[in-house]
């Protein structure tokens, strides 16, 4: 049965779940649905475009030392950089809308081949050009984070966010993190004003 939980909140992963490995973590949200327009400007939108702008949101993967610090660029895996030199974390690929249901994101885990000096692998979601579009994390609803045991595809975690997040443009979603021996999950869920994913760095290196 899956564990709902809110913000703040951390759970055990791999204590009492030995054989647990390969995970899946699956983030996924939804642009608020437009406005009702008058039928004529929705004519005048059909033939001539406009509307709602498509909401690509990049989810990545930052993988920080006991120290919470960066040490190389390629302990970031995102969209540019797929597959952690390790192999232990995979991303799935780019979803530039964010519509549709279920998972817009997918990231692969291999636990236990993770680098040894990798102490916690933070799970960030920004809004790709979010300045010129001028777009916030208030425009977007239903998003989650979600821990999958990829070998049974049994969900073993959830985190629904749930805050008002009215002028923020990227997100902390979450974290994986080693913890006496064992790996654990904290519900995180803080927004930040970070304009790309270079600015979330920042404070990392």
């Amino acid at each position: 049965m899956t564990v709902n939980l809110i913000k703040g909140q951390k759970i055990d992963l791999t204590k009492g779940n030995a054989g647990l490995n390969q995970i899946m973590v699956g983030l996924g949200w939804d642009p608020v649905s437009n406005d009702p327009v008058p039928a004529n400007q929705g004519l005048l939108k059909a033939i001539f475009g406009g509307g709602r702008k498509n909401f690509d949101c990049d989810s990545a993967v930052i993988m920080v030392d006991a120290d919470n610090k960066l040490k190389n660029h390629k302990d970031v895996v995102y969209f540019a950089n797929l597959t952690h030199s390790s192999r232990s974390v995979a991303h799935r690929g780019d979803n530039l809308t964010g519509d549709g249901a279920g998972d817009d994101e997918q990231i692969f885990v291999e636990l236990k081949s993770v680098p040894a000096n990798i102490e916690r692998l933070i799970f960030v979601v920004n809004i790709f050009n979010c300045i010129k579009r001028g777009q916030d994390f208030g425009m977007i609803q239903n998003a989650y984070i979600r821990i999958v045991d990829n070998q049974s595809q049994k969900e073993l975690v959830r985190f629904n966010l749930t805050d008002s997040y009215k002028g923020y443009t990227a997100l902390e979603v979450g974290e994986v993190y080693r913890h006496n021996g064992e790996w654990k999950f904290a519900a995180t869920g803080n927004g930040t004003k970070d304009a790309s994913l270079r600015s979330m760095l920042e404070k990392y290196v």
